[in-house]
């Protein structure tokens, strides 16, 4: 099994049911309810590139709403895993769950601008699901969309409910997933809707008007509390300091712009890291910031931007997050891929790195 990770990466205090078979990576996410690790699994048909979800770790406080989330994914996975459409259900112990690597990027990253292909199969992934009786009740989030090769795919099933009956309650259900799929069509490719799409859109379902009313707001008020928000798991840092870091980072003179992005860390949870396009050292920004600044700070020649001037922010998210081997689908030209090329190499967050 390789193991050319970090000594901190190979952590130690795994549950023993995964003994001999785990190496991990790189994290992926880490909060109240879960720590989401990729890695390397030695299954029974040998060593694959493998997504561990573990709630050993989890607060007191959270275990009993974890342990239920991690139930839900479970049953979930074992049907969803096998039709195609979701990662396959590895191994599920008592505390720990692993399932497949699905080389795949987060749609908030990918951002399919006019795909209309990947939506339409988007639409046929959820069906698919629907059909086996399982909603997924959280694709609001981008996150929990992959696009792999062009088509998608669905991760993170937390959230989920298995259905025995067609009942009013499954068809709530699945009528809220559709709309939050046809959500991510609209915001990515609006002239592919259709006029019986757009009637989805515009209808809202009673449940969901109460929730946005109520519920909705007494959640972001407790994860607030909480410190951490659930917009693509950024955290509350990313909400709260980013924008006061990269004001200060801006006033310096020798800084022509800047960008911070979040990255799951196994010590805090979710950390900052700055890329900062200028001609000044990172020793100097780091004087003249001063305590509490982010835990990473890169200086490079140039940000990667689009054909708009746009900062190519999720390219620079994953960098952050070491997920190196996912930016290669996402960049666009030769001058894109060398200026990459040399910020990947340049990187300052070794503490965590794959090895794939």
């Amino acid at each position: 099994m390789t193991r050319s990770m970090s000594d901190d990466s190979c952590m130690t205090g795994y549950p023993a049911e995964l003994e001999g078979r785990w190496v991990s990576g790189v994290v992926l996410k880490r909060d109240v309810f879960s720590t989401i690790e990729r890695g390397r699994f030695l299954s029974d048909g040998g060593e694959v590139d493998a997504v561990l979800r573990r709630i050993d770790d989890v607060p007191w406080w959270s275990r009993l709403v974890a342990r239920e989330l991690f139930q839900r994914e479970r049953r979930a996975l074992a049907i969803a895993g096998s039709l195609g459409i979701a990662p396959p259900l590895l191994f599920a112990g008592r505390e720990v769950l692993v399932r497949g690597w699905i080389e795949g990027v987060p749609l908030h990253l990918a951002k399919p601008e006019g795909d209309v292909g990947y939506f339409q199969s988007a639409k046929k992934a959820l069906r698919t699901l629907h059909r086996a009786g399982i909603t997924h009740n959280d694709l609001a989030k981008e996150q929990n969309w992959l696009y792999t090769a062009g088509r998608a795919t669905l991760t993170d099933f937390q959230l989920a409910a298995r259905f025995r009956r067609n009942t009013r309650l499954f068809r709530i259900a699945r009528y809220d997933d559709l709309r939050h799929l046809l959500k991510h069509k609209r915001r990515y490719a609006p002239a592919a809707l259709t006029a019986a799409e757009h009637r989805v859109l515009a209808r809202k379902i009673l449940i969901n008007r109460i929730w946005m009313a109520t519920g909705k707001k007494l959640y972001y008020a407790i994860t607030r509390e909480l410190k951490f928000t659930d917009r693509e798991g950024r955290g509350m840092r990313f909400t709260r300091e980013a924008p006061e870091i990269a004001a200060r980072l801006r006033t310096h003179p020798g800084v022509r712009e800047v960008t911070i992005v979040p990255y799951p860390d196994r010590r805090v949870g979710s950390g900052l890291y700055a890329f900062v396009e200028g001609d000044v050292s990172d020793r100097q920004l780091r004087g003249f910031l001063g305590p509490g600044g982010p835990e990473y700070l890169q200086v490079v020649d140039a940000l990667p931007r689009n054909a708009q001037g746009e900062i190519r922010s999720e390219i620079l998210e994953l960098v952050a997050m070491n997920q190196i081997d996912l930016i290669g689908s996402l960049l666009k030209s030769d001058a894109e891929r060398a200026a990459v090329g040399r910020i990947v190499s340049e990187r300052c967050n070794l503490r965590d790195r794959t090895a794939f």
